[in-house]
């Protein structure tokens, strides 16, 4: 769900879907838990649903009022055509020696 969708909800209805993602949720684990699903992503889903319904919540309380930007014409054309962004240049290579590798070999005592 997102979030302009619930910045129009009123606080009873956001209260209400809170309720029902939480039995959603409830219902998916305790599926899991039995083995009878592995929706993982059904889960990460609705927490994060139920998190965003919780952010609502607070700006509501805190009176935070956000408001859709309107585009302009400059804005709007800048946005439909893609920027080309310059290529990288390589890295440059290193121009040091390379170590010489270390001798395994030990002398055998003589006796």
């Amino acid at each position: 769900m997102e979030a302009e969708k619930l910045r129009n909800l009123t606080g009873a209805e956001l209260l209400h879907q809170q309720r029902e993602l939480n039995d959603q949720l409830f219902r998916l684990k305790f599926q899991l838990k039995m083995g009878q699903t592995e929706s993982l992503n059904k889960i990460r889903g609705l927490r994060k649903d139920v998190a965003r319904i919780h952010t609502v919540m607070r700006e509501k309380q805190l009176g935070i009022v956000h408001k859709a930007a309107p585009q302009t014409e400059a804005a709007a054309e800048t946005a439909a055509t893609p920027e080309k962004k310059p290529k990288a240049k390589p890295a440059a290579k290193s121009k040091a020696k390379p170590k010489a590798k270390a001798k395994t070999k030990t002398k055998a005592r003589k006796k």
